[in-house]
């Protein structure tokens, strides 16, 4: 079936709604014979007649599927003005929508849009979380931001940070099982997992062993998030993305046991965008967002404990 005629269903709305065709016309600021011609564009397209062109008295005369048909369409573009109203005050043009993983939401984005609108008052800042963050312009989403390797075809990827991995374990957790000051020592340990394949035992086996570690046992998280938590919480040793654990690294909540064992992964996290130029508060909140991915590159570390504290001995 051939696609309802939008434009002749909008100019019979407004025959309805104002109670004629020469107030239709004026309202929509076309003539009053190209109204007509849109009435009996929707008559024909629905095999119905709409206005009872024979009624005896002056003035317009809906038929029943007049009444009907102008009663839905009121309904329909009713609820599609509301909901165009809803999104143009949402959406002004200070608005920006940030699309990224639950973890890096969580542990490194929220803690700074605080900073951030506190120095840009007048640009606001929304933050959509998804395990697979869709296209910029999808949605409303104005940025992405990755974890993972880029570029993206049809999207402007620009690398924005690194990131470091290493264990790390509450001192709950250390005092009971014991302090791991080598790799070969996490051998026996209880090893936490998440689903990403950049932060897997295995490949921290791969680069530091020891061969006998059992990457395959231990509890599984559905993000980085939950693993540091779990970690948080003294159920094992986590293979942690710094820039997630650095708060509680810093506050002692996770410790690092093993010192100098660490693996960099260059462009780790990836700021993504549209092909078109993007909207002076966009623009302003990525170069913020690359000030403060540079900053923390070069913010002092936390003390990495290479002996157990007395008594975990």
């Amino acid at each position: 079936m051939k696609n309802a005629p939008m434009n002749a269903l909008k100019a019979f709305h407004f025959v309805y709604t104002l109670n004629g065709v020469r107030n239709a016309a004026r309202a929509l600021g076309v003539s009053h014979s190209s109204v007509s011609r849109h009435i009996r564009e929707l008559e024909n397209w629905l095999g119905a007649d709409l206005v009872d062109r024979n009624a005896e008295f002056r003035g317009i005369v809906f038929t029943g599927d007049g009444e009907t048909m102008g009663k839905a369409a009121n309904r329909c573009f009713s609820e599609l003005n509301q909901t165009i109203s809803a999104l143009r005050e949402q959406r002004h043009s200070n608005s920006v929508v940030i699309d990224t993983a639950p973890s890096f939401a969580a542990r490194w984005l929220l803690p700074r849009i605080a900073i951030f609108e506190t120095e840009n008052p007048n640009i606001q800042i929304s933050v959509v979380v998804d395990q697979r963050p869709r296209p910029p312009g999808e949605s409303g989403r104005d940025i992405s931001i990755r974890m993972g390797k880029g570029p993206w075809p049809c999207e402007k990827a620009v690398p924005f940070m690194s990131e470091t991995l290493f264990p790390v374990a509450s001192l709950a957790y250390l005092k009971v099982q014991g302090w791991p000051s080598t790799p070969a020592d996490l051998a026996g340990h209880r090893l936490l997992h998440d689903r990403d394949p950049n932060t897997a035992w295995s490949v921290w086996r791969a680069r530091f062993g020891p061969d006998k570690l059992v990457v395959r046992q231990g509890s599984r998280f559905a993000s980085s998030d939950l693993v540091l938590s779990a970690a948080e919480q003294g159920m094992g040793i986590a293979l942690a993305r710094e820039r997630l654990a650095r708060s509680s690294l810093d506050t002692g909540i996770l410790v690092r046991p093993i010192v100098d064992c660490e693996i960099v992964i260059e462009n780790a996290y990836w700021i993504v965008t549209g092909r078109a130029k993007p909207r002076k508060a966009v623009a302003i909140l990525i170069e913020w967002l690359m000030k403060e991915g540079s900053a923390s590159d070069h913010a002092p570390k936390f003390r990495s404990d290479s002996n157990p504290p007395d008594d975990t001995a």
